[in-house]
């Protein structure tokens, strides 16, 4: 018995994703007309039949009424994070007379690629996803062709508009508020491969640094930090020098590096100034209180509503992506740093 060929053989041949493949056959915006001519070309060449889904198409839908608002159980978690967003999101579907209907999305669902029934029974207009919940997943919800915007999330695998905080340039804008404080010797700790944005705030980090030029040093960049203070108390003590700043990309880590540096008997911010992102309610707490990037999460709620509603009603329009500014907010515990001069921007 013949294998049945299927849309991953096309984009296995073409070295693009499925989504793509999917996105070519199906007519969606999100790939360019060569690549659709190509993948129609290799699925005519290797026999793939595609089947159009057979309900109406969106255009034409009833309207039910309802928005889908899902993240991972995770995300529903971080009630000091996201809670403040979800609130934003709610007034806002609510002004305009929709129904929001939430899900969080367990492991299970995650691995199996098990949709909300509101989702796959298309009882919703639109959908918000808030923060990673995994790009295969995201992939899935958007193939439903129900349209969706992402919060505080983005892949080059995923073709959606998306609403995100300018992570490269809030982090360019607290290495400089620490390179202006006279700071050289700056540690970067944040775990890259958990999620786009701190990627990005490294990316922020090293482009402050050249533009001062400042050289990094590897020993300085905990770039798979786990938020966990054994691990940021065992990094802080093995160092053989001192960095005399720190660049946390969240408030959990630059809560775990503010308290490890004192247990070692490292005084902040006399001797060394912690920095961090997000604002939140860590960063107020820690003792000495936390400077930090503030990010306007009523914002993130106000805009992906906002551009959810414009998206079901500009369908074949191209995915836009909105960056929303990210704040510095100065606390106690970064100062001037007391053995060195200022470095000047070149």
């Amino acid at each position: 018995m013949a294998k049945k060929v299927t849309m991953q053989d096309i984009a296995d041949q073409l070295n693009i994703s499925k989504n793509s493949v999917s996105q070519a056959l199906s007519g969606k915006p999100g790939v360019s007309e060569e690549t659709r001519n190509l993948v129609h070309k290799v699925a005519k060449e290797i026999g793939y039949q595609y089947n159009r889904p057979t309900q109406s198409s969106p255009s034409n839908e009833q309207s039910t009424g309802n928005i889908a608002l899902i993240a991972s159980e995770f995300a529903f978690s971080m009630r000091s994070f996201f809670g403040e967003i979800y609130l934003s999101v709610e007034e806002e579907v609510n002004k305009r007379n929709k129904n929001l209907l939430i899900q969080s999305i367990n492991k299970q669902s995650k691995e199996k690629l098990q949709l909300p029934s509101f989702i796959e029974n298309r009882q919703v207009d639109g959908i918000l996803i808030l923060s990673h919940i995994s790009n295969e997943y995201i992939n899935k919800v958007i193939d439903t062709g129900i349209p969706t915007v992402l919060i505080d999330h983005h892949h080059p695998s995923i073709q959606a508009d998306a609403i995100l905080t300018n992570n490269r340039f809030g982090a360019y804008d607290a290495i400089k508020h620490l390179i202006e404080l006279g700071h050289e010797k700056i540690a970067f700790v944040g775990d890259v491969d958990y999620s786009p944005s701190y990627q990005e705030r490294l990316e922020g980090y090293m482009l402050a640094c050249k533009e001062y030029g400042i050289k990094t040093k590897k020993e300085y960049l905990f770039t798979d930090a786990p938020e966990e203070a054994n691990v940021i108390n065992h990094y802080i003590a093995q160092l053989e020098q001192q960095p005399t700043a720190w660049f946390c990309v969240n408030d959990g880590l630059g809560y775990h590096v503010n308290a490890g540096l004192q247990i070692h008997g490292i005084k902040v911010p006399e001797e060394a100034s912690v920095c961090s992102f997000d604002n939140g309610q860590l960063a107020k707490l820690s003792t000495p209180g936390i400077t930090s990037m503030d990010i306007n999460f009523k914002a993130f709620g106000q805009n992906a509503v906002k551009k959810l509603f414009w998206r079901m009603e500009n369908k074949d329009e191209p995915n836009q992506e909105i960056l929303l500014p990210a704040e510095l907010v100065k606390r106690e515990s970064t100062a001037s740093n007391k053995f060195g001069e200022t470095t000047q921007k070149k």
